[in-house]
């Protein structure tokens, strides 16, 4: 593990075009839970399952028992930004990284500081109301009962994609352009199962291919670098050079 930490290193140190592609690992170790691992979502029992429940139709026809899992198992005030987020800030800071993309939804990237995020998926820090395009803050989801109403009358809606709907436009166009343009790319804490997102980094075509997961990822096989630790602390052992 040291060896490879230490490749890591040199490979960050040379490369001034870095892009990170990250997932729900970045995010488990703020307290954040995934959806696919043993003890995630997932494997939990509800009375649906929980990728019906967060899916369109779902949203449209059983409005009242999606927020109540949504408010319930999807919004985390309380999280903070761990090593992983810190570092790629810091990294982002030192002119290294160009684009964080991400399938997170909780907004922990923006909050460590980083200024360029795409954010695939959405984000639970964004609501916005069905009728009038009204935005709200993630603290009125959390705090409202039952359906969350606007003051139109509206339905609000969290501004996440959810199943059977498609990705932002101009988000997808952005993340594809980062990854065909990087030096190296960073891939954490992804199990690379999710499309089409997880698709997008067949486009790189740059010199340095990373994956730092704790499982194996059909990405492994292409890669230059592979370490199966926690992102926060692989991230934790490493320097930035200003």
């Amino acid at each position: 593990m040291k060896e490879k930490i230490q490749k890591l290193q040199k490979i960050i140190d040379e490369s001034d075009n870095i892009v990170f592609f990250g997932g729900a690992g970045v995010s488990t170790e703020s307290g954040i839970p995934d959806f696919r691992s043993q003890d995630g979502l997932y494997a939990q029992k509800y009375k649906y399952p929980p990728e019906q429940i967060v899916s369109h139709t779902f949203f449209t026809g059983r409005t009242a028992e999606f927020f109540e899992f949504y408010r319930d198992k999807m919004l985390y005030p309380s999280a903070k930004p761990n090593p992983a987020h810190i570092y790629l800030a810091e990294l982002e800071k030192a002119g290294k990284l160009k684009a964080v993309i991400t399938q997170n939804i909780d907004g922990l990237h923006q909050a460590a500081g980083s200024k360029n995020v795409l954010e695939l998926h959405g984000s639970v820090l964004r609501n916005y109301c069905t009728r009038c395009g009204k935005f709200y803050p993630m603290e009125f989801i959390k705090e409202s009962k039952g359906v969350p109403q606007c003051t139109c009358g509206g339905v609000i809606k969290p501004d996440v994609v959810l199943y059977e709907e498609s990705l932002d436009g101009n988000t997808i166009t952005a993340a594809v352009k980062a990854i065909s343009k990087a030096e190296t790319l960073i891939i954490g804490g992804t199990s690379l199962v999710v499309y089409p997102a997880a698709g997008f980094i067949d486009f790189f075509r740059g010199k340095h291919l990373v994956v730092i997961n704790k499982s194996q990822t059909s990405a492994d096989s292409r890669a230059e670098l592979v370490i199966n630790d926690g992102i926060g602390s692989v991230f934790s052992n490493l320097k930035i050079k200003y």
